[in-house]
């Protein structure tokens, strides 16, 4: 196990906040200050729950970087623009530049895959200004297949990019996340693709572990646990020139019922077997 109290800083690394569920914000910081992590991701409904302005003002006091916010997207619901500037402004009062959208799934009884997918694009493209605005880029993240009906029907990283190719990279830019991305064998052309058209915005570790669970949204489990070659995912992404933090972000309940201090140093060290 990796040592909880190292005192030299965790290069490049980032603790998402989903990875450790039952930690409180403040646990979260001090945790991650205490072991030399400089970066942490977000999620919106922890940080409304706590306080947008302070926790703001907590991460910065201790210098930490957000390195994204979770999530906006969800675009069919109905309420979805209104929502996504919430989610636009709450990033930016963060600090973050990366606000995470996962797309949403089929529309109420719709089978119109290549319609939501459409509506998604739009979305995104009536979003554009108002991101613009506010210094913050919206972070497209294709998840796996098996939630394209109720989640998110972005499924490949060639279809967040043609999503993403209308709008300037600045404002709209791709998430590369393992568990969702390692099956596809055309991954490697599009990182390449993404990292030549500077739309890679975000790149998150989590891995693969099977059996997955009833539900499947909580089958991920930390770095070097599971069944995807993280250091290919770190390779490729490096190669492109991608020089921002990466996020471990993880689901899984044994992860979460661990003390946030011993999933934190796991994490680190999965972390660094894979970008070594």
């Amino acid at each position: 196990m990796a040592d909880h109290h190292r005192t030299e800083p965790v290069k490049g690394f980032s603790l998402n906040q989903a990875t450790t569920k039952y930690w409180s914000l403040d646990e979260l910081v001090s945790g991650c200050v205490s072991v030399g992590v400089s970066a942490v991701g977000l999620w919106r409904e922890e940080v409304t729950a706590f306080g947008t302005e302070k926790a703001a003002s907590l991460v910065r006091d201790q210098g930490l970087t957000v390195s994204s916010l979770c999530r906006g997207g969800f675009f069919h619901d109905e309420n979805w623009y209104d929502e996504n500037r919430r989610a636009i402004e709450q990033a930016a009062n963060l600090g973050t530049d990366t606000l995470v959208l996962v797309s949403g799934g089929l529309p109420g009884s719709s089978r119109d895959l290549d319609s939501a997918r459409r509506h998604v694009g739009d979305a995104i493209g009536a979003l554009v200004p108002d991101a613009l605005a506010a210094g913050v880029r919206l972070a497209i993240e294709p998840l796996h297949p098996m939630f394209c009906s109720d989640r998110c029907v972005v499924s490949t990283l060639d279809q967040a990019l043609h999503l993403a190719s209308p709008y300037p990279a600045s404002a709209v830019g791709v998430v590369i996340d393992t568990y969702h991305l390692w099956w596809d064998d055309t991954v490697w052309d599009g990182i390449a693709r993404a990292g030549a058209e500077g739309r890679i915005a975000a790149f998150q570790l989590a891995d693969w572990i099977t059996p997955l669970p009833s539900g499947v949204l909580l089958g991920r489990g930390l770095p070097g646990t599971g069944a995807i070659d993280m250091k290919r995912f770190a390779s490729a992404v490096r190669e492109t020139g991608f020089d921002g933090f990466v996020e471990v972000e993880v689901f899984h309940e044994e992860v979460w019922s661990r003390p946030g201090a011993s999933v934190l140093a796991e994490a680190i060290a999965g972390y660094e077997a894979a970008v070594a």
